[in-house]
């Protein structure tokens, strides 16, 4: 995708070169229908759902202009329009989307897990107004979301990763501090360990730092790192 390494195909490969089954539907979050196949492809083949991720997103795209600048951090009156309309379907509706979804199966089974990816910019001003407003929209989102579930026994969190090494963010990387930034598998560690949390409905509705759940639960990154975890005011 404009460019980027990586593919679904790939990451079904390396899913399962760590011993993982990995299954690769094609699915574009902003078509309501393929996220519903999604949805039922589960259902038919596992029978229920334990863990929901939300990570999908849009906006991205614009970091860069036409000709090459960098322009994230432009004033807002100078940014696309179409920055905002990505960020919110390719992001919070199709977190919501996603989310509607997982809730109908867990729900059923009275289980399950759902976890929001956002960051500190839905709390504090981080350089690109749309980029705030739509993760201070995902944040409501799963406090709402954690409120309505309770009842059923499903737990929704929001996690706050920090500056995460993504193929799109590194081509960025001259223009970021990269000494405390974090791998994408470093993420899925911390998933996994909050997963098998017997805490978990304690920590429903809740802001948590992915490096410092990291420490509490003793996961490192790959490289055997130990990120520090951001505060408000250090985001």
């Amino acid at each position: 995708m404009q460019g980027l390494s990586g593919s679904i195909q790939e990451t079904d490969a390396e899913v399962v070169r760590l011993r993982g089954k990995g299954i690769a539907p094609q699915c574009d979050h902003t078509k309501d229908a393929e996220v519903a196949g999604v949805f039922h492809r589960v259902q038919q083949e596992a029978g229920r759902l334990d863990i929901l991720v939300n990570n999908v997103w849009g906006g991205y795209e614009t970091m860069f202009s036409e000709q090459g600048e960098y322009v994230w951090e432009f004033p807002f009156w100078k940014q696309p329009i179409s920055q905002r309309d990505a960020m919110f379907s390719a992001g919070v509706r199709a977190c919501y989307v996603a989310s509607h979804h997982a809730a109908r199966m867990m729900t059923s089974q009275r289980s399950g897990i759902i976890v929001n990816i956002s960051h500190w910019a839905g709390q504090k001003y981080r350089g690109n107004v749309c980029y705030g407003v739509s993760k201070a929209a995902t944040d409501r989102l799963t406090m709402d979301m954690a409120h309505e579930l309770r009842a059923c026994n499903v737990s929704v969190i929001f996690l706050y990763p920090g500056l995460v090494r993504t193929e799109r963010v590194m081509r960025a990387a001259e223009f970021l501090d990269l000494s405390n930034s974090e791998s994408p598998q470093f993420l899925g560690r911390v998933i996994s360990a909050l997963a098998k949390d017997e805490n978990m409905p304690g920590k429903s509705g809740k802001i948590h730092v992915a490096a410092q759940l990291a420490i509490e639960y003793g996961v490192t990154d790959i490289d055997g790192r130990q990120p520090g975890p951001l505060t408000i005011e250090e985001a």
